[in-house]
């Protein structure tokens, strides 16, 4: 792990990438200092595995993964940044035919196209060690797993191991990280040993605090925003865009995640309990049917790591917030998700 002396430099000296936050509003990539910490190892020294990261939906996978490609560009490599759910893409390579094919991937509008932009990426890499004789890349993939099924998530994860232990040439350095907001995915690989998985949580308070300052207009005090959102960065933008109207936010949520009256009434009892107390879920006769739509739904997150930083992309959540709606194994992804439950239980007699 990086001393303080180092991550104090690196906050100083790595450009921060710009992102789109808001309509009309970019914003430079804030905080989450000691993940960046984290890219800098790995581009010291490879990824032995490929790092899977998931997370609460909006927590920020994708503004790390941006600002990861910044990072390791800066370290000599030849980065290639997929966003397959969005059809979007980063390439830092002078090869133009590279670019080329990736303009060419994105711009389909066929059922198939984020799959195909899920394997070029993988593809590019083997021909930029082989046919370029690159010897630093790296492959960022973002939220993958959904276009190219769950059931595949860990074969897609074994073909990025096998850049790394059976390259179509020599090189120096190789990073893999890909990102997932589904825990259903993270279930999948983690039956295999093809990966390190590693969960990122949203934002710590502090840094949260550097985001909200820079949203323009009148707003709610920070102390309400950050009860409502736990530190989720795609809340907050969600409750801006919703002039602070949380109540619209929590109605959108109960449509999203398909709150339905069958559902609610199905697990009135249980959900009543993991509203107080989201830790119920990891009693012993915590039934699994539920965990699991829950985990699909991406309402919670479900066997958290321990909270030492070595498992963890930046830092960890407390092991208690009842506040937040966070307990040692199991927590709401936010607030206002909990918040779309209990209405949800609220408007079904």
């Amino acid at each position: 792990m990086l001393s303080l002396i180092n991550l104090a430099w690196l906050k100083l000296s790595v450009r921060r990438v710009r992102l789109l936050f808001l309509p009309g509003l970019q914003v430079d990539f804030v905080d989450r200092d000691v993940a960046i910490g984290q890219v800098v190892e790995w581009g010291e020294r490879s990824t032995r595995y490929p790092v899977v990261i998931f997370g609460p939906e909006g927590c920020g996978k994708t503004a790390f993964l941006r600002q990861a490609a910044e990072v390791l560009r800066e370290f000599g490599y030849d980065v290639i940044y997929v966003d397959v759910a969005h059809m979007n893409f980063i390439a830092h390579t002078d090869v133009n035919e590279v670019v080329k094919k990736l303009i060419e991937v994105v711009s389909e509008v066929s059922g198939v196209a984020q799959i195909k932009l899920a394997n070029l990426a993988i593809n590019i890499i083997k021909e930029l060690l082989s046919r370029w004789g690159r010897k630093r890349v790296a492959i960022l993939v973002d939220e993958a797993f959904q276009a190219i099924g769950v059931e595949k998530a860990g074969l897609y994860v074994k073909s990025l191991l096998n850049l790394i232990e059976y390259p179509p040439s020599d090189y120096e350095r190789i990073v893999a990280i890909a990102a997932t907001s589904e825990g259903l995915s993270r279930e999948e690989i983690g039956r295999h040993r093809w990966s390190i998985i590693m969960p990122m949580w949203n934002m710590p308070k502090e840094g949260f605090r550097q985001l909200y300052d820079k949203v323009p207009g009148q707003k709610p005090p920070f102390e309400d925003v950050w009860r409502l959102t736990g530190g989720n960065p795609d809340m907050l933008s969600k409750l801006y865009l919703a002039n602070w109207d949380s109540d619209a936010v929590v109605t959108w949520l109960i449509r999203e995640k398909k709150l339905t009256p069958d559902f609610v009434v199905k697990w009135r009892d249980w959900l009543g309990r993991v509203i107080n107390d989201p830790e119920a879920l990891w009693s012993p006769d915590a039934p699994e049917e539920l965990i699991r739509q829950l985990m699909a739904k991406n309402l919670i997150v479900y066997n958290i790591y321990e909270r030492k930083q070595v498992f963890w992309i930046d830092q960890s959540p407390p092991e208690k917030d009842s506040e937040l709606g966070i307990g040692k194994n199991v927590a709401w992804q936010t607030p206002i998700h909990r918040e779309a439950v209990k209405r949800a239980l609220e408007e079904t007699k």
